[in-house]
C-alpha cells in the first residue's frame, strides 16, 4: 500500500491529524494496534482549551461537543476550608469546555467513517523502517499476514509506550523526566457533581480534585503513595477521604454513589526533545507527558497536531520543506510552557514525602497570595485556557 502520510496511533492526536490532512486532500492511513472498542474504553481527562475547541470547530466535528459539552467560565483552588475562585472568563475573556476525551475520540472516529478517512484497527507488531531516508515505510501484522505501507512522511501519535519514539536512535535523542512519588486514585460515579466547576484542593492530608464528565457523572481524585493498591480502597473509604480533603463546605454537596471505574494512575513529567528524525514526526504522548494537574495532556497533543498539520500541508501543497524543519522548535516552545504550568500547579497542590512544616506553610502562603491578587489569578487563568497556538 502507498500513501502520503502514515499515522501510527488512533487516539485524539492521530485522529485530529488525519482529519486535518484529509480535509486538504492529502492521502492518509491511520494504524491502530487495538480494536476500536478498546480505544474508546480509555477514560481520560475532559477539559478542552479554546484552541482545541477551535480545531474541532474548523473540522466541523463539533455538533455533539456544543450540544453536550459544559462551558466553564472558571475553576476553583481550595486550601483546607478556603475556596479560591479563578474567574477565567472575566480575567481573559475566554472559557473552557468540559467534554470527555472518550467523547472527542468517538466523534472523530464517527466522522472518519463518514469522510472515508482510512483507519486500520488491530494492526499489531508495527515497525518503522528507513525513517532517515526519502523512502520510509511501516510494516505491521493484520490477520496473521505481514503488511507494508510506503509513505513520504510518518507521524508517531502512538503514546508513551508506542514504537515510534523507540525508532529514533538513542544517540540522536534528548529527553527529560520527572517521576512523582504519588499517583492519582480516581473514582467515576453516576452522581451529580458537587460543584458546577472543577475544584483543585490542597489539604494537610493531601490533594483532591472534584471534576465531572457531565451533569450526571462525576470524577473525583485523591493522591496516594505509589505503594497503594486499588483493592485496598473501598468506595466508602474513597468517599470518606474525598470529603475530608475538599473541606466541609464542599463536602456538604457531595453525593455518594457506587463506582463505575476506579484506578490509580502514576504521575510524571516527560519531554522527548527529538520530536522529528528524518521523515518521522512525533506528536502527543509519544513526545511528552504532563501530570494531569491543569488538564494539559490532550490539549498539548492538539497543539502539536495543529503545528504538524500546518507543516505537512505546506510541504505537500506548496513544497515548503522549511516548515517541516521548524516543527520541533514551534512545538517545544509550547510544550515546555505547558510542562511548567502543570509542574508548578502539581507542586503547589500536592504534599511531597520530603515536605515538612515549612513547605506546607509556603503552599498556604502562596494560595493566600493567589486569593488576594488579581495579577496572580490572571497568570493562572491565561495558562488554564491555553497559551496561543
Amino acid at each position: 500500500m502507498k500513501t502520503q502520510v502514515t499515522i501510527i496511533g488512533c487516539g485524539p492526536a492521530g485522529l485530529l491529524l488525519g482529519h486535518l490532512l484529509h480535509a486538504e486532500g492529502i492521502r492518509v492511513v491511520i494504524l491502530e494496534k487495538s480494536t476500536q472498542q478498546h480505544v474508546l474504553s480509555r477514560i481520560r481527562a475532559g477539559v478542552l482549551e479554546k484552541g482545541t475547541v477551535k480545531l474541532l470547530d474548523r473540522l466541523g466535528i463539533n455538533q455533539r461537543l456544543h450540544a453536550e459539552g459544559l462551558t466553564h467560565s472558571g475553576f476553583n483552588l481550595a486550601c483546607d476550608e478556603n475556596l479560591i475562585h479563578i474567574n477565567i472568563e472575566r480575567l481573559t475573556g475566554e472559557t473552557v469546555m468540559v467534554y470527555g476525551q472518550t467523547e472527542v475520540t468517538q466523534d472523530l472516529m464517527d466522522c472518519a467513517q463518514d469522510r472515508n478517512l482510512e483507519i486500520i484497527y488491530e494492526a499489531t507488531d508495527v515497525a518503522l523502517h528507513n525513517i532517515d531516508s526519502d523512502s520510509p515505510y511501516v510494516s505491521y501484522i493484520k490477520e496473521g499476514k505481514e503488511q507494508r505501507i510506503d509513505s513520504q512522511l510518518i507521524a508517531g501519535c502512538d503514546g508513551y509506550h508506542g514504537p515510534s519514539r523507540q525508532a529514533i536512535p538513542k544517540a540522536s535523542s534528548v529527553s527529560f523526566e520527572r517521576a512523582y512519588p504519588f499517583g492519582w486514585l480516581g473514582i467515576l460515579a453516576d452522581v451529580a457533581p458537587c460543584n458546577h466547576e472543577l475544584i483543585y484542593a490542597s489539604h494537610e492530608r493531601g490533594f483532591a480534585l472534584a471534576s465531572m464528565r457531565s451533569n450526571t457523572r462525576s470524577r473525583y481524585y485523591i493522591d496516594v503513595p505509589l505503594s497503594e493498591k486499588i483493592d485496598d480502597w473501598s468506595d466508602e473509604r474513597i468517599w470518606d477521604e474525598i470529603t475530608v480533603r475538599l473541606g466541609s463546605e464542599v463536602a456538604a454537596n457531595i453525593i455518594r454513589g457506587p463506582s463505575i471505574e476506579k484506578s490509580i494512575a502514576p504521575l510524571r513529567s516527560f519531554v522527548f526533545e527529538t520530536m522529528q528524525y528524518g521523515r518521522l514526526f512525533l506528536a502527543g504522548d509519544s513526545a511528552h507527558i504532563v501530570p494531569p494537574t491543569g488538564a494539559k495532556g490532550l490539549n498539548l497533543a492538539a497543539s502539536d497536531v495543529a503545528y504538524l498539520a500546518e507543516a505537512m500541508i505546506a510541504y505537500f501543497n506548496r513544497k515548503e520543506e522549511s516548515v517541516l524543519k521548524d516543527y520541533t522548535k514551534r512545538a517545544l516552545a509550547r510544550v515546555w510552557k505547558s510542562e511548567r504550568f502543570s509542574w508548578s500547579l502539581t507542586k503547589l497542590m500536592h504534599r511531597f514525602p520530603e515536605d515538612g512544616a515549612f513547605e506546607r506553610a509556603m503552599q498556604v502562603a502562596e494560595l493566600d497570595y493567589i486569593a488576594h491578587s488579581e495579577a496572580a489569578q490572571t497568570c493562572i487563568a491565561e495558562n488554564y485556557i491555553g497559551l496561543p497556538l
